[in-house]
């Protein structure tokens, strides 16, 4: 796991009782970030990895690599990430790098995607669970649902709905994830059923 924030999707992965197992790091480039304590209380490695300690934000990916590299991890989940991944780090995981997002994308990608969604007057937001490519937000999605835009919210009151969503929605993607059953054709992401032999089938996308 990679996180910037307090951490509530993390908290949201420990909770799920089928992918907390399989959490066994967390980065953080901020070493006041609520998600640290989190994975310290669940009794989960945590690392702070600070990019004001490197000369270039190459040389940060390289530690950040390094890391995870002796860590043994092959799935990296963003939550609240706040740092752009350079090309060479995204490569190493080759459709094996989740994140989730607080708007329907490819609508308001970035990081005020709420405020920008209140701003630009849309009536319909939501969360978007996405592979991570080499671009800012644009990844294959993997889970999407929407959320109305209700008369008089503000961006605090729509934030926390969209958060509710995610921690729903990011454990079930890094569950499939984890087992096997994102079979990426493209742009689109199919999800395959427990046991599938890499047939679609109907499964289909949500």
């Amino acid at each position: 796991m990679l996180a910037s924030g307090g951490g509530t999707n993390l908290q949201a992965l420990l909770d799920a009782p089928e992918v907390k197992p399989w959490i066994s790091l967390v980065v953080s480039d901020r070493p006041r970030a609520g998600a640290l304590e989190r994975a310290r209380m669940a009794c989960v490695e945590a690392v702070v990895l600070e990019p004001g300690g490197f000369a270039t934000r190459e040389e940060h990916d390289r530690a950040l690599a390094e890391t995870l590299r002796n860590s043994g991890i092959d799935v990296l989940l963003l939550a609240g990430y706040m740092r752009i991944l350079g090309a060479p780090l995204v490569r190493s995981f080759p459709e094996r790098i989740l994140n989730v997002h607080p708007s329907l994308l490819p609508a308001f990608p970035g990081a005020s995607a709420v405020r920008d969604a209140l701003d630009w007057g849309a009536k319909v937001t939501g969360a978007t669970v996405h592979m991570v490519d080499e671009e800012v937000d644009h990844g294959p999605i993997v889970l999407q649902e929407a959320i109305p835009i209700l008369p008089g919210d503000d961006e605090a009151g729509l934030h926390a709905r969209i958060q509710a969503v995610e921690h729903r929605l990011f454990p079930l993607g890094a569950r499939l994830l984890v087992e096997g059953r994102l079979k990426v054709e493209g742009r689109r992401v199919h999800i395959l059923g427990p046991g599938s032999d890499g047939d679609p089938g109907s499964a289909g996308t949500r």
